[in-house]
């Protein structure tokens, strides 16, 4: 997927599919965190490394695009990239794609904040630093 150097890979569980087998439009967004995570996974002990520094990086905004359904057993790539790095918050975007098509795209805001008072926090250095190596153009 053109823009994105990340991806994970998921297969639809019957679970997440509705009575009419298609794949129900809550599990989007938890593919999407499962591409969150996987992406995060690369710096520095990932979501744990940061919950370690008693950070917590709260979700604060959603939006999912659907353009084609897809049901059970399909087999999907989840594409993520971050973004917009501005002091605690930054936003992950992602592509959806089966069998060479985008289904679905969105994205999800987030905020860093101390993991007991839940006051905002600047995202770490290391982190914004390895995202920002991440997502640099190539060349």
């Amino acid at each position: 997927m053109e823009g994105f150097r990340f991806f994970t890979e998921v297969q639809v569980r019957f679970a997440e599919t509705d009575a009419q087998g298609i794949a129900h439009h809550a599990v989007y967004l938890v593919w999407f965190e499962v591409a969150r995570i996987a992406y995060l996974a690369r710096f520095d002990g990932g979501y744990p490394g940061l919950q370690r520094q008693g950070i917590e990086a709260l979700t604060i905004e959603t939006h999912v695009r659907y353009r084609e359904a897809v049901r059970f057993d399909d087999r999907l790539a989840i594409h993520a990239r971050c973004g917009d790095v501005r002091g605690a918050r930054f936003r992950f975007e992602y592509a959806v794609e089966h069998a060479g098509r985008l289904v679905a795209s969105g994205w999800t805001g987030h905020a860093c904040v101390d993991a007991r008072t839940f006051r905002p926090t600047r995202m770490p250095a290391w982190l914004t630093e390895a995202v920002t190596r991440a997502e640099a153009p190539e060349g």
